[in-house]
């Protein structure tokens, strides 16, 4: 359960609903939620500046509400995915794939985040939430 917040009027992204409920049951998260919102660069800039001191925009930004773990009660609320539209435009074209492919990975890594999952802390951990966002995107068929 979760909702996608479209402030950039992208419009094309129905197929996320698919494929973050899958992860959310992959992962045993059915009782979590979250919002992912669609933005432009402006936003993600300001976020980034504002909440991690980074002076630019990047593709997606993940605010998780809780860091040690699940929030007593029967849903967990996971926090939100901030994703710009036009710099995940720019990255489809540079890597050579189509937007669905990569708004698809950008989602779901903001949510593996969220989840908790960390690709900065070393190799292992890198290894480990790539490798599981590639086996996710993989069986849903979102290849190129």
């Amino acid at each position: 359960m979760f909702d996608i917040v479209d402030k950039y009027n992208y419009r094309d992204y129905e197929y996320l609903y698919d494929l973050l409920g899958y992860a959310l049951e992959k992962l045993d998260e059915e009782n979590s939620t979250f919002t992912l919102i669609l933005t432009d660069d402006e936003e993600v800039h300001y976020l980034n500046k504002t909440y991690r001191n980074i002076d630019r925009t990047t593709d997606v930004l993940s605010f998780a509400l809780n860091d040690t773990g699940k929030l007593p009660g029967p849903i967990n609320v996971l926090g939100d995915i901030y994703i710009s539209i036009p710099k995940m435009i720019e990255q489809s074209k540079e890597y050579g794939h189509s937007e669905k492919r990569e708004l698809s990975f950008l989602a779901l890594h903001g949510l593996l985040h969220l989840l908790g999952y960390d690709h900065t802390l070393g190799d292992k951990e890198e290894k480990e939430m790539f490798d599981l966002q590639k086996e996710i995107l993989n069986e849903k068929g979102i290849i190129s």
